[in-house]
């Protein structure tokens, strides 16, 4: 099904991005997010696409899941709600924070120790209550924590350096990268910097798609398989309370999905069948209804999908309108709206 060797790495170029959700008032068509969005068969092709699924982009956290099987494959002794926040974009509730307390603690390393960015929980509620509570900004909080709390422990299980974890040249991010190559079957186009400070990996729509599938067809036992097993059983430690991507994985049985910033989705069965999705201007109201839309079109029961077709506009406190995918994605209308 798939290559043992990647291929050439995807072309960095102005993606040619379509039309992928509508902004209805009305009746009327009154905005359009544009992007590009993958599905993939159980044989591993291409089942339909739409905009530009070649073209080289960041995924950015939605690879986190293949961060998560590199720190496997590199000794990372981690399973379960830990391995899951290993995963994460997380909300920054308590549990997260203790979570990656707890992972330092088993690496014997400290907060300090972390290179991620400062920050305020990403949840609205959680930062209002910080906020309230006069608390700064912390790398713990951090929605990549657990990640990092992660690479750290990897490197120093692996007698590296840990100072200076975030370089791409350092052996952790060469053995991420490799891995990126591996599951996504290209080679990285460009490496830069994700918002968190980790080395960002530039592949492909197609690429992130065939990436996620590899990990969910995976045997038993193997870092594949266990990143997926601990992102399904606890998909709350991997997002937040609330969290789209927690839902979508709660209503759809099987499903391995993770989100990242900028409008990616990526989300895959245990058959292989695989979405990825991009919206061209970041829009989460588009990227939720679209990936929708997209697992719909990959034969996922469209009831289970209903609550994710998108958020409703509102008139004078009445609905009066919603976000579409467009018809050429469309082709099983979830619910119907103004």
């Amino acid at each position: 099904m798939y290559s043992s060797s990647p291929a050439d790495a995807p072309l960095v170029r102005e993606p040619l991005h379509a039309p992928v959700a509508h902004l209805i008032r009305g009746g009327v068509v009154e905005g359009i997010h544009y992007g590009s969005v993958v599905v993939l068969g159980a044989d591993g092709q291409v089942q339909f696409q739409l905009g530009d699924i070649e073209a080289a982009f960041y995924p950015r956290s939605a690879l986190k899941p293949v961060q998560a099987v590199a720190m496997l494959r590199a000794g990372l002794p981690l399973d379960g709600d830990l391995l899951s926040l290993a995963a994460a974009s997380h909300s920054g509730e308590e549990r997260h924070l203790a979570g990656t307390r707890r992972i330092l603690q088993l690496a014997g390393l400290a907060e300090d120790d972390l290179r991620n960015v400062p920050d305020m929980p990403f949840d609205p509620v959680v930062r209002d209550a910080w906020v309230r509570e006069g608390r700064p900004p912390s790398r713990l909080a951090q929605n990549c924590s657990g990640k990092h709390a992660a690479m750290l422990w990897t490197a120093k299980l692996g007698g590296w350096s840990l100072d200076d974890y975030l370089d791409p040249a350092h052996p952790l991010q060469q053995a991420i990268a490799a891995t990126v190559e591996d599951l996504t079957g290209q080679r990285v186009a460009r490496v830069t910097v994700d918002g968190c400070g980790a080395p960002l990996f530039s592949i492909s729509l197609h690429g992130l798609a065939r990436a996620l599938a590899r990990i969910t067809t995976a045997a038993p036992g193997t870092p594949e398989a266990r990143v997926a097993d601990a992102m399904r059983a606890h998909a709350e430690m991997a997002s937040g309370a609330g969290r789209d991507v927690a839902a979508l994985m709660r209503a759809v049985p099987g499903l391995l999905a993770k989100d990242g910033f900028e409008g990616v989705q990526v989300a895959a069965l245990p058959d292989g069948r695989a979405v990825a999705v991009k919206i061209a201007d970041g829009a989460n109201r588009a990227r939720v209804p679209v990936a929708a839309s997209a697992l719909a079109r990959a034969g996922v029961d469209p009831a289970l999908l209903t609550e994710f077709a998108g958020e409703l506009l509102l008139g004078g406190g009445q609905p009066v309108g919603s976000v579409r995918p467009v018809r050429a994605l469309d082709t099983v209308p979830l619910t119907a709206c103004a």
